[in-house]
C-alpha cells in the first residue's frame, strides 16, 4: 500500500487540519504528515498542487489526492476497517454521521468568533447571540451522547470519526473561557488525555515558540 500523507496547516490555528490528524494518530495508523505554514512560501508554492480548494487539509494517497476533513475521515475508515473508526452499530452509526455533518457544515457564528487558538487563553469573551446559540448546541449535543454512551468518548469507549469532529471546537470553550458543562468538562479531560491530542499541542506550542 501506498504512504498516507496528511498535509496540513498550523497546528495552533487549523482545526481542520487537527480532525483527521487526530483520527489517525490516535488510531496509531502510519502517515507522514507535512505542514505547510500560512502565508508561507511553502504554503504558496504547494498548497495548490495537493488541493484544488487551495485549503488544507489534503490527503495524499500514490496519486489519489482527498480533500475536505470529514472525506478523508471517511476514506481511512475504508481502507482501516479493522480500526472501527465509526460505531458498529447501525443507528449509532447514522448519528455518528449525523453529527459530525453537522459539526462539518454548522456552527459559523462560534467559527468566527473564535477561531481555534490553543494557546491562547481568554477570560472576559463576549459572544454574538448567534455565537451563544451554536455554543449552547455543541453543549447540548456533547451532554446528550455522553449521557447515552456512558463516555467517555460520545459513542462510549471507542474514539470515532465523531469524537474527532468535535475535537477543535472544544478547544474553543478552553481558549475563550466560555461556560462548559460537567460532560463538556468530562470529554475535554477524555481528549486531553490521548497521547495523539497532547503531541498535536506540543507541535502548536513548538510553533508558537519560533
Amino acid at each position: 500500500m501506498d504512504d498516507l500523507v496528511l498535509v496540513i496547516g498550523n497546528k495552533n490555528l487549523s482545526s481542520w487540519s487537527l480532525r483527521p490528524w487526530l483520527l489517525l494518530a490516535n488510531a496509531e495508523i502510519p502517515f507522514r504528515e507535512e505542514v505547510l505554514l500560512f502565508g508561507s512560501q511553502q504554503w504558496k508554492e504547494k498548497v495548490q498542487k495537493d488541493a484544488p480548494t487551495g485549503r488544507v487539509p489534503v490527503l495524499r494517497h500514490g496519486d489519489l489526492r482527498v480533500w475536505e476533513s470529514l472525506a478523508i475521515c471517511e476514506y481511512v475508515a475504508e481502507l482501516f476497517p479493522d480500526k472501527k473508526l465509526w460505531p458498529e452499530d447501525r443507528a449509532a452509526r447514522a448519528v455518528a454521521r449525523a453529527i459530525s455533518c453537522e459539526m462539518h457544515a454548522g456552527f459559523a457564528a462560534l467559527r468566527h468568533e473564535c477561531p481555534m487558538n490553543l494557546v491562547l487563553r481568554k477570560t472576559d469573551h463576549v459572544l454574538s447571540a448567534a455565537a451563544a446559540a451554536d455554543a449552547l448546541r455543541v453543549e447540548q449535543l456533547i451532554d446528550d451522547r455522553l449521557a447515552r454512551s456512558g463516555g467517555p468518548f460520545l459513542f462510549g469507549t471507542h474514539f470515532t470519526i465523531a469524537d474527532a469532529m468535535y475535537a477543535p471546537v472544544v478547544t474553543r470553550f478552553i481558549s475563550y473561557g466560555l461556560p462548559r458543562s460537567k460532560a463538556m468538562h468530562s470529554f475535554a479531560d477524555a481528549l486531553f488525555e490521548l497521547s495523539a491530542m497532547n503531541r498535536w499541542v506540543e507541535g502548536a506550542r513548538a510553533e508558537r515558540s519560533t
